[in-house]
């Protein structure tokens, strides 16, 4: 009999209810909650009715009910059901199936896209006895479950609330209502555990502090720093992407605080960290102070006043400090000591060439807008075309300003002044490789052109050695000696 209570008690243990504060889910109705219909997208109130019409279930989920009960405007609105991607598919005409991990479904409206999900089981190991050597990391998420076993695979609390539009009511397992009220960001299930799975969750749980205002529950905060090393098994595009929405926040500089105070900084940023600490071995204690955090709280700043930033933009501060010191120095050539010295850093971050290339003509042209000269105003024209002129200049600005370097800020207002070129739109999509092309039109052949002294070949790398010459030719000469071509030109 003791045998047969014991079996009961450890099957309920490790069952799904083990990880909800309401395994049967807490319902919270319209006179408890904030959230209005008239704030929420009438298209995902359709879908979620069509879907209900199939008799399937389906509420909205995630960050919109999040920031709508927290007071602020959700920039999507995210919707889970239990019908799966093909049968979502029968039902809408205007959707795809995307994903790898785990598919997910685009509904497609004219200028937006609802993203459309299936409810998915907990994984198997999170029933299992817990080993501190066991790879947790999620490669595959694809089996499909109830609303309660959706709920407890999530992230955090407060991304795990439900809102069912029939009834204008909050449907709660894992206590996320409470945590919003209470302003605490807590990690569903085990935090040893789910930051193993998904490692990109330490630096969410940080970001999600900061811009809400929230405090990191404790349990949560020490398991960050004890798997923070975890991060680097996490999908380097992953990151990136992640990165590009932080560069969208206007609050980036906060953010590099956060991750700093938490020990991720050094892990995601090693490099520039190093450089940091070697400085200063309390960096972490006033980041803000430092020459990182005072180049991105300019950034931000310029953000505010409507100015356009770029993520090439971003990193170019990020990395300043690796190749700052090869500006004072007069040995070598300086693109190729520059290209030396982001390399490690562009190989372990996962940064692709195009985006490569084009960090490096920042740096190498940030000693170019120190000359000035009249009789340079030809070359000056000439270098505003080119399409790096953008970045690089709002970067040489950004740092004499965090600098206070008066001479610096009077030479950028030189360049200013005259500025009309903006970043082009594609110039945002840092990392992500599989651009949409133009349709389906092809390319019309290029023509070849031949000079005298030999064929095509020699001419095109003639001319893709012009632009590194002609930056080479305008450098200081105590900056730089020469620059080859190779660096200046774009590779793909």
């Amino acid at each position: 009999m003791f045998k047969f209570l014991t079996s009961l008690f450890r099957k309920k243990a490790d069952s799904v209810d083990s990880f909800l504060m309401y395994p049967e889910g807490k319902r919270y109705y319209r006179e408890s909650h904030s959230i209005r219909r008239a704030n929420i997208d009438e298209d995902a109130i359709k879908i979620i009715n069509r879907l209900n019409k199939f008799r399937y279930k389906a509420y909205l989920v995630g960050g919109g009910v999040r920031d709508l009960l927290m007071g602020k405007r959700p920039k999507d609105f995210d919707i889970v059901t239990s019908a799966t991607p093909n049968q979502i598919k029968r039902i809408f005409n205007n959707c795809r199936i995307i994903g790898k991990r785990f598919k997910i479904v685009h509904i497609i409206f004219k200028g937006k896209i609802i993203e459309v999900s299936t409810f998915r089981s907990l994984p198997e190991h999170r029933l299992e006895k817990h080993k501190a050597d066991n790879d947790y990391l999620i490669k595959r998420d694809n089996s499909f479950g109830t609303a309660k076993e959706d709920a407890a695979r999530r992230d955090f609390t407060i991304n795990s609330l439900f809102y069912d539009p029939k009834n204008d009511s909050i449907l709660d397992y894992v206590g996320g209502f409470e945590d919003i009220q209470k302003k605490i960001v807590r990690v569903i299930g085990d935090p040893d555990i789910s930051f193993k799975e998904d490692p990109v969750r330490m630096l969410r749980a940080v970001k999600f502090s900061v811009l809400l205002g929230l405090d990191i529950e404790k349990k949560t905060k020490l398991a960050i720093k004890k798997n923070r090393l975890e991060l680097e098994k996490s999908s380097t595009a992953r990151l990136l992407e992640e990165y590009n929405k932080m560069f969208r926040t206007w609050k980036t500089s906060i953010i590099f605080e956060g991750l700093a105070e938490n020990h991720l900084l050094d892990v995601l940023f090693k490099e520039p960290a190093d450089k940091l600490k070697k400085n200063d071995p309390e960096w972490r204690e006033h980041f803000m102070e430092t020459p990182l955090g005072k180049r991105l709280a300019v950034t931000d700043k310029l953000l505010s006043a409507r100015e356009e930033m770029t993520p090439a933009i971003f990193y170019s501060l990020i990395f300043y400090d690796i190749v700052k010191d090869l500006y004072e120095n007069d040995r070598g050539h300086l693109a190729h000591n520059i290209k030396e010295n982001l390399q490690p850093v562009f190989e372990r971050m996962g940064i692709p060439k195009r985006e490569q290339d084009n960090l490096v003509k920042i740096f190498i042209s940030q000693p170019r807008f120190q000359v000035t000269d009249d009789e340079k105003e030809r070359q000056n024209s000439f270098f505003k075309k080119k399409d790096y002129f953008y970045d690089a200049f709002m970067v040489y600005k950004i740092v004499a300003i965090s600098e206070g370097n008066e001479s610096a800020v009077q030479t950028a207002f030189f360049w200013e002044i005259s500025l009309r070129q903006r970043p082009k739109p594609d110039s945002h999509q840092f990392g992500q490789q599989n651009r949409k092309k133009e349709g389906n039109k092809k390319r019309p052949p290029r023509k070849k052109h031949r000079d005298r002294r030999g064929g095509g070949s020699q001419n095109q790398n003639q001319n893709m050695s012009a632009e590194g010459n002609q930056l080479e030719k305008d450098q200081p000469r105590s900056n730089v000696d020469s620059m080859n071509s190779e660096s200046d030109s774009e590779n793909t």
